[in-house]
């Protein structure tokens, strides 16, 4: 990636800045633009995801239209199992594998900083030191709190072993880098698929709010992955299932509902001068349990999911970024469940240090994992209900 991007600099500066320079495409990229050019004469899948009607829209495929058309797919297998030109055809047209090469390597392009992109190419080692470390934190911080793993009961206040502030502050701070990286990234990305010389045609208040309100429809309802028709995806043979879709619900909700616990237990704190432990009555602890169930159930049924798909319908390369991920939420919301149960017991300081520790991991590695694929792919929602609002002008590329 750097000697395409040096050689893209070169070029510019021997044409001395007065002529556009199409950007050399990778591997993966060019290999996204050759399937695309025979999905674009072909057009059976049409009437599938949005891919290809943004597709149709289209001649040519410059690296910024590859790079969008990559973040749209949600690997749902629809067209691969659609498709009369698939492996073992001589055309070997296999878009949700090409697309997902694509993508991390769109993820890796735009991070920031720039040098922590590479951590994307090594994410399942990176998920297992993160987590290592925390862990090894938090239960270092509770031995020097403490003394002991093992204090005693506590009537589940934890913030007798960690104080609130420290917590805030620690968690605050890594939050706040991981919110500031994912944001510069998605903006860069942004910038490149979206110039202002395209979104200059599309400022019509009414159109960003139409725009807005059926990408957030879109994202909420999880609506690509039924396949574009509504039947689901194909997951490990020719067989239509929405389990996946159902699965990514369980997942996608239950994280909000822990989010939105931890909101409400922040404004209890500061607001209204109510510290923790609260009642298995009360709203954060109702919305943290009801969340944690979900996160059982989904990434569950996720990863079993991932175990049985076929290996064509993605980047083998990518499994381990994938699966990490799943695990990771897996064992916060099971961590976070026996922290409830237990959390009037002489265990709750070790339950505490680990549970925080995998918490601490997910922060850490926020922007540089999975998480990002939920961002990029809004971003090229967002996108794609601004372009079809928009005359089709059929232009050769966004170059």
């Amino acid at each position: 990636m750097q000697q395409l991007e040096a050689l893209t600099r070169e070029a510019s500066a021997l044409a001395g800045g007065g002529y556009p320079v199409i950007p050399i495409l990778s591997a993966n990229e060019a290999e996204v633009g050759r399937q695309m050019q025979i999905c674009n004469a072909c057009r059976y899948c049409e009437g599938f995801c949005a891919v290809f009607p943004a597709m149709t829209r289209r001649l040519e495929f410059g690296k910024a239209d590859i790079h969008y058309l990559a973040n749209l797919c949600h690997s749902c297998g629809a067209c691969l199992h659609a498709c009369q030109y698939a492996p073992p055809h001589e055309f070997a047209v296999n878009v949700p594998q090409a697309m997902a090469r694509v993508r991390i390597d769109t993820y890796a392009e735009y991070a920031w900083p720039g040098a922590l992109g590479s951590l994307y190419k090594r994410n399942g080692l990176t998920l297992v030191l993160a987590t290592a470390l925390a862990l090894v934190l938090f239960l270092v911080l509770t031995m020097a709190a403490r003394g002991t793993l093992f204090p005693g009961p506590l009537a589940g206040n934890f913030y007798a072993i960690f104080p609130h502030n420290m917590l805030a502050l620690m968690f605050g701070v890594v939050f706040g880098f991981a919110v500031l990286a994912l944001g510069i990234g998605v903006a860069r990305f942004w910038r490149e698929v979206s110039p202002a010389s395209e979104t200059g045609r599309s400022q019509e208040p009414s159109l960003r709010r139409d725009a807005t309100v059926e990408v957030v429809t879109d994202v909420l309802r999880l609506k690509y992955l039924d396949g574009g028709h509504g039947e689901g995806c194909n997951n490990a043979d020719d067989r239509f299932t929405l389990w996946r879709r159902r699965f990514h619900h369980f997942t996608f909700y239950g994280f909000m509902l822990c989010f939105a616990a931890t909101s409400v237990a922040t404004l209890y704190h500061y607001l209204l001068d109510l510290h923790a432990p609260y009642p298995l009555t009360s709203l954060p602890v109702i919305l943290g349990t009801s969340g944690g169930i979900g996160l059982v159930i989904g990434p569950v049924g996720l990863l079993w999911l991932n175990l049985r798909r076929d290996p064509a319908h993605g980047d083998l390369a990518q499994r381990p970024m994938d699966r990490g991920f799943i695990a990771l939420l897996l064992l916060i919301s099971l961590t976070g469940l026996a922290l409830l149960v237990w959390r009037d017991t002489g265990a709750m300081a070790l339950l505490l240090a680990i549970h925080l520790g995998v918490v601490m991991a997910l922060f850490l590695t926020l922007p540089y994992g999975k998480f990002a694929h939920g961002i990029f792919r809004s971003a090229a929602l967002l996108k794609n209900a601004i372009e079809k609002r928009q005359p089709n002008r059929l232009q050769l590329g966004s170059e």
